[in-house]
């Protein structure tokens, strides 16, 4: 079940992340997203590919504090992590 909760979590960061440019978030949700991809990516120690995809997605939520980034490095990490929530579902 938590395994299901996590990839839910993966398929909406997903989801933002390729459609960040035509939606208007607050900082802060950014923040919060970033922290918890960062905390997933923790719990698997770096381990594995699926913990680096974490990791890449809750930096890139957090370089949005600081600064805007690329629609093409939040394409690319958005169906790496949209895949690894819909695999999470099999």
């Amino acid at each position: 079940m938590l395994v299901k909760l996590l990839g839910l979590v993966d398929c909406i960061g997903g989801l933002i992340l390729i459609f960040i440019s035509g939606v208007s978030v607050p900082i802060l949700f950014f923040i919060f997203f970033g922290i918890i991809f960062l905390i997933k990516a923790g719990i698997g120690l770096l381990k594995d590919f699926a913990s680096w995809i974490d990791f890449f997605v809750g930096v890139t939520f957090l370089l949005f504090f600081l600064f805007p980034v690329p629609w093409i490095i939040c394409l690319i990490v958005g169906v790496l992590v949209l895949q690894k929530g819909f695999f999470s579902f099999l």
